[in-house]
């Protein structure tokens, strides 16, 4: 079942029940942003840069239009959905998240929940403001970068929770299983661009670019484009993952995660170029909170990623963060370290695709009012590829960028 059809269903089932609304909320923000940036072209116009931006985004620029929507259909049904409004590399309008949510009233103490259509795996603990945005720096992390381009669920979840009120205990847990289909590409950009850092969310049936590197001159990879359909089903498979919230008290919150989407590598869709890639990986994230001001934030991604006949792409990835964020009255400001590396275990000579890198991001916000707020950031980083040379280029460059944030929420 394609991305469009799950979508076109869930919101289907919305409308049968509009007659029952109960309540409806609205959200949006819009992000302007002023860039400095390098001159190293960005991935997203085919180019080796890293970030989001490059010097052509030298000029004002709409870099995120949100529009967050929550309508209660009854007691237990709810629907959901996010509009994403971007100006880079072009102009478009899509869904990042539509699903129906069910939560039945209960008088157990266990209380458990069921979301079924298009949606973020909570695996991240930077980005819970609206939209999947994070409220602490304008560049996300290389881990949910690359989560926000290349993972999305398409299928059905189901959540199990033990508040820790009901049981009188410091203790909050809560148990996750989903199973989906789509997903089917995760892990080509990680192969052929590695990790990148930026706030760039894929909509639903969207694509991402990378450099045209040599291996695709290759005879072996003669039927891969030169981009991504992170959501696209190839195989006929459904993926799945598993994982565990434990929250203590308000002062940590930890969560871990394993998703496979059960790709078989050898399965190729001729006529969008995309593989059936084998990807698998845990998440561990963990938010520290010092006192009510301070608080820690950090994520460790470790995985594997298998494509074509007889591991004719055999990688395994990993990346970190570590984020400190301190809030004063109406200031905020957040530091963050990444690092990020893809390892080639293939004996494929014509495709290398060992990349790392590391980066440094620090951001400064200031709310002016309850709806508008403004910001400063600067990020640097350093990365080397092995793919870069064979199309002449270094493999080792260095990035950095500033930009200057207004956000206006209704």
């Amino acid at each position: 079942m394609t991305i469009n059809r799950l979508t076109r269903l869930a919101f289907l089932a919305g409308a049968l029940c509009f007659s029952n609304v109960l309540y409806a909320q609205v959200k949006g923000l819009i992000q302007i942003r002023a860039v400095q940036g390098d001159d190293i072209r960005s991935f997203q116009e085919g180019g080796l840069g890293l970030y989001r931006h490059d010097t052509k985004s030298d000029e004002l620029i709409l870099s995120q239009g949100i529009l967050d929507f929550n309508v209660d259909l009854a007691s237990s049904w709810s629907a959901h959905g996010v509009l994403n409004a971007n100006q880079d590399p072009d102009v478009g309008l899509g869904f990042t998240q539509a699903y129906i949510k069910y939560q039945p009233l209960s008088n157990s103490n266990y209380k458990w929940h069921m979301r079924v259509g298009g949606f973020y795996p909570l695996m991240s603990l930077e980005n819970p403001d609206i939209g999947w945005t994070s409220p602490y720096n304008y560049t996300n992390s290389a881990i949910n970068s690359w989560i926000g381009e290349e993972v999305r669920t398409v299928g059905a979840e189901v959540t199990i929770k033990r508040p820790a009120k009901r049981f009188n205990s410091a203790h909050s847990f809560s148990f996750v299983g989903a199973t989906f289909k789509g997903n089917d590409p995760a892990g080509t950009l990680l192969a052929w661009r590695g990790f990148a850092l930026h706030d760039r969310q894929t909509t639903f049936n969207e694509s991402v670019k990378f450099a045209p590197i040599a291996a695709l001159n290759a005879y072996e990879l003669r039927w891969q484009a030169n981009q991504v359909l992170p959501f696209e089903e190839v195989d006929g498979r459904f993926g799945y993952y598993a994982g565990v919230h434990w929250d203590y008290l308000k002062k940590s919150q930890f969560r871990i995660y394993y998703y496979n989407n059960n790709g078989d590598p050898t399965t190729l869709n001729i006529s969008t170029g995309q593989y059936a890639w084998d990807t698998r990986f845990t998440s561990a994230a963990w938010l520290y909170k010092f006192n009510s001001k301070t608080r820690l934030i950090a994520q460790v991604l470790n995985g594997k990623t298998e494509m074509g006949s007889n591991a004719l792409i055999d990688n395994a990835f990993y990346s970190h963060y570590l984020m400190l964020s301190h809030k004063e009255g109406k200031h905020r400001v957040s530091v963050r370290y990444d690092y990020f590396k893809v390892t080639d275990n293939d004996t494929t000579a014509f495709d290398p695709n060992a990349s790392n890198g590391e980066g440094l991001t620090a951001t400064w916000r200031y709310q002016l009012t309850n709806k508008l707020q403004i910001g400063v950031e600067g990020s640097a980083l350093k990365s080397a590829a092995k793919n870069r040379e064979p199309i002449g280029f270094n493999e080792r460059i260095s990035q950095q960028q500033i930009m200057l944030n207004a956000q206006w929420r209704f």
